[in-house]
């Protein structure tokens, strides 16, 4: 079996999710499953940055984005969760689900706003409970055809 047989995969927007599922095309001949999961933070008595019915839309899209993309060679489950802690969220995710990695593609943003918002990617690989597998960029221009179809680019030539 593989380290990635089983992958739990955060997405924190479209953008995110459409470059993750990208990032995750190399290493498609490893995965057998993935559980795509969107955390909506909960501000514990804070009032929400955005009305909950559009935040849960806009998280079934960012879900959605990653199954098209990989959905026709792996079994994809979508998860929408709700928690104070998303790092914490994800790990029970995963240990839930029975997860081989937590496979995630770090996020930008300088170090004041990894400070004052917490920073997620940390918060995981600080305290693993199962493998974090950071995923770097890829450029699609530099991916196979069939990768680059799998990443819902274009063929060359097209």
């Amino acid at each position: 079996m593989s380290l990635l047989n089983h992958v739990v995969v955060p997405v924190a927007d479209e953008t995110d999710a459409t470059v993750t599922a990208t990032a995750l095309t190399p290493h498609m001949s490893d995965i057998r499953r993935i559980t795509v999961v969107h955390v909506i933070q909960k501000g514990g008595g804070v009032v929400d940055k955005a009305p909950m019915e559009k935040r849960q839309a806009d998280a079934r899209e960012f879900l959605s984005a990653v199954e098209s993309r990989l959905g026709d060679e792996v079994v994809v489950e979508r998860r929408l969760e709700f928690g104070t802690n998303v790092a914490e969220t994800i790990i029970n995710v995963a240990l839930n689900v029975s997860a081989t990695a937590i496979a995630f593609r770090p996020r930008g943003g300088n170090r004041l706003a990894r400070l004052l918002s917490g920073d997620t990617a940390a918060r995981l690989v600080t305290a693993p409970e199962l493998p974090v597998v950071s995923l770097h960029a890829v450029d699609e221009a530099h991916l196979s055809p069939h990768d680059r179809k799998r990443a819902g680019g274009t063929e060359v030539g097209e």
